[in-house]
């Protein structure tokens, strides 16, 4: 049982899951995204005391940090008992031009990148500093985080998270192409 669930689930499973999702989080009047989690999360710890945007009763968002904590528990529970040690199948091109960036395949987290070893370097800290910062900046500015405006925004037909993916995607094109060979 444990071996199926370590395996990346087939569309016609996940799909279905987060639609079922979805819907019960439209029929209670819900709406989905991390970054609304993060913002009920400072508005819990006091941040409205300083800025407008997080005055708000927190406590009638408290599903939200619920639905942060199976988040991370489930981030737990995937990386520890679910976690699947083989080498990814990646197109040969792709680990060549990976092995150019000092990156080896191991998996779906490469140390080179996730591991806590790479945290504690100059590059690694500015990188998660500098991304942390954009990341914020960006779901701020755009109203949204991608989990957010993808999964729940699409769903809704609301335009501007089509406008928001697209720029997402555009970014992510430039990221890889462009500014990934510059840091690595």
């Amino acid at each position: 049982m444990l071996e199926f669930l370590s395996q990346p689930w087939p569309w016609w499973i996940a799909g279905p899951l987060i639609t079922l999702v979805m819907v019960s989080m439209f029929f209670f009047g819900k709406t989905f995204g991390v970054s609304s989690n993060l913002s009920t999360i400072c508005a819990a710890a006091g941040a409205g005391k300083k800025l407008e945007f997080f005055r708000f009763d927190w406590k009638a968002r408290i599903w939200n940090l619920v639905f942060m904590m199976g988040l991370l528990l489930g981030g737990v529970i995937s990386t520890t008992l679910l976690s699947n040690p083989d080498k990814v199948d990646l197109n040969p091109k792709t680990e060549q031009v990976l092995s150019s960036y000092g990156i080896e395949n191991q998996g779906v987290l490469p140390a080179e990148l996730f591991g806590v070893d790479a945290l504690f370097t100059l590059k690694g800290f500015l990188i998660l500093i500098i991304g942390g910062f954009l990341v914020g900046f960006g779901a701020r500015y755009a109203g949204g985080c991608t989990s957010g405006h993808v999964i729940s925004g699409l769903s809704n037909l609301q335009l501007p998270s089509l406008v928001v993916v697209i720029g997402f995607f555009i970014g992510g094109l430039v990221m890889v192409h462009f500014l990934f060979p510059l840091i690595f």
